[in-house]
């Protein structure tokens, strides 16, 4: 168990500003446990979004203002759906956070952000 709670902390500090692989814990926890994949593909699911969600609640926190960049312009036109790819390395804390800044639907962000991080972690286990 210790092992699964490792690959879930490693999973939610990937989705912060912290730069961490978390394909390769999964990758690596696979290989150890190949017969754990639909529960190890959930935890790193589920930690990866709850960090990628505390990200958007950090957007949430930070004030609007009057006049929005013309990118958070861009993120507003396509709204929910972007954050599917919020897994993205450099990109994908700042649509997090850009998502929560510009007070978008949260449990469209959380459908949509779950939906990328899944098929993500899906093609590392199909690799594995």
């Amino acid at each position: 168990m210790g092992e699964l709670a490792g690959l879930f902390i490693a999973s939610f500090v990937a989705a912060t500003l912290l730069p961490l692989p978390s394909e390769v814990t999964l990758f690596a926890y696979l290989q150890l446990h190949p017969d754990k994949t639909v529960l190890a593909v959930t935890v790193a699911t589920v930690g990866n979004t709850a960090g990628g969600m505390t990200s958007y609640l950090i957007g949430r926190l930070v004030p609007q203002r009057k006049i929005e960049p013309k990118a958070m312009q861009t993120l507003r036109r396509y709204g929910p759906p972007v954050t599917a790819l919020a897994w993205l390395p450099i990109v994908g804390d700042a649509l997090s956070v850009a998502a929560g800044w510009l007070r978008m639907n949260w449990v469209a962000v959380l459908g949509f952000m779950a939906a990328g991080r899944l098929a993500r972690y899906l093609v590392v286990a199909f690799l594995s």
